[in-house]
């Protein structure tokens, strides 16, 4: 079995505490990062709400739809996650992992349906053939895809870890039962989805 207390504590309490107390420092900052996107994102949408109700026209809300219902039930997955590796059952616990990245990378593939669809409409700021006519919808465009594609990048990052995590808690690799891992990633997880679910009503539904 691998240790689970490492240097330079002498307390897995004060270790598993020092481990959630760096994970939530991690998503302050996170939160302060994605914050001043959406902060840009509603100014310019007060500057030119016309701009942006045309640009979000051209936004698939179906497939937005089902991205939201992927990623609600990989939060459900990952809390099953967390609250059986709580209980020390390894089966479940792979299993929750495993369903969670499942979901994910599902969310994932949509999404790459969707910028093949955009591409495919030219829904590119700068790009000559842009459909929309109207100021502000190429600004729209700019904050769809740099938002989207940094929490598609924070979800890949997250599907890695949760693959480790997966072949780590399998093989006894780490000491999952006794240290903060799972509930660690698990916080990662939820801040994934939770950045989601602002993302979504913002480029998919807010005057469309």
């Amino acid at each position: 079995m691998p240790e689970a207390l490492h240097e330079p504590f002498h307390d897995i309490g004060k270790q598993r505490s020092a481990e959630e107390a760096g994970i939530w420092i991690f998503l302050a900052s996170e939160v302060i990062f994605f914050g001043g996107l959406f902060l840009g994102y509603a100014v310019y949408r007060l500057r030119l709400p016309e701009g942006y109700g045309a640009a979000m026209a051209e936004t698939n809300l179906t497939l937005g739809i089902v991205n939201t219902a992927l990623l609600l039930a990989s939060s459900a997955t990952m809390a099953f996650t967390v609250w059986v590796g709580r209980e020390g059952l390894q089966r479940a616990t792979v299993t929750g992992l495993i369903a969670t990245l499942a979901l994910g990378t599902a969310f994932l593939a949509v999404k790459g349906v969707e910028y093949y669809e955009d591409i495919r409409h030219h829904l590119i700021p700068g790009h000559p053939d842009f459909p929309v006519d109207v100021p502000g919808a190429e600004m729209f465009f700019s904050f769809y895809w740099a938002m989207t594609g940094l929490h598609g990048l924070h979800m890949a990052i997250g599907l890695g870890i949760i693959a480790w995590t997966v072949h780590a808690v399998r093989s006894d690799r780490i000491a999952w039962r006794e240290t903060a891992h799972l509930h660690v990633v698990g916080l990662y997880w939820n801040l994934v989805d939770v950045v989601w679910i602002f993302l979504f009503p913002l480029l998919y539904l807010v005057g469309r």
